[in-house]
């Protein structure tokens, strides 16, 4: 049962991470503090991955599935 779980969650981060790529996020860097004056600097952050590290969860999903229907038969 518990390899099954696995299985099925590495499954689904396979397809989700087929469908989406990347994300990014943004902070906020403090660059002039002087008393009431206050300039703040925001920076994008992206951060991707290729689509085939997906397909390869996805693959060890399946396996891990599969393998543990095999074994327990």
């Amino acid at each position: 049962m518990q390899t099954r779980t696995i299985g099925l969650a590495l499954i689904i981060l396979g397809v989700i991470m087929m469908a989406y790529t990347g994300f990014s996020y943004i902070t906020t860097k403090n660059v002039v503090d002087m008393g009431p004056l206050q300039i703040n600097h925001d920076q994008n952050h992206f951060v991707q991955w290729p689509p085939f590290v997906g397909a390869i969860l996805l693959v060890a999903g399946v396996v891990v599935m599969f393998s543990n229907k095999k074994a327990s038969a």
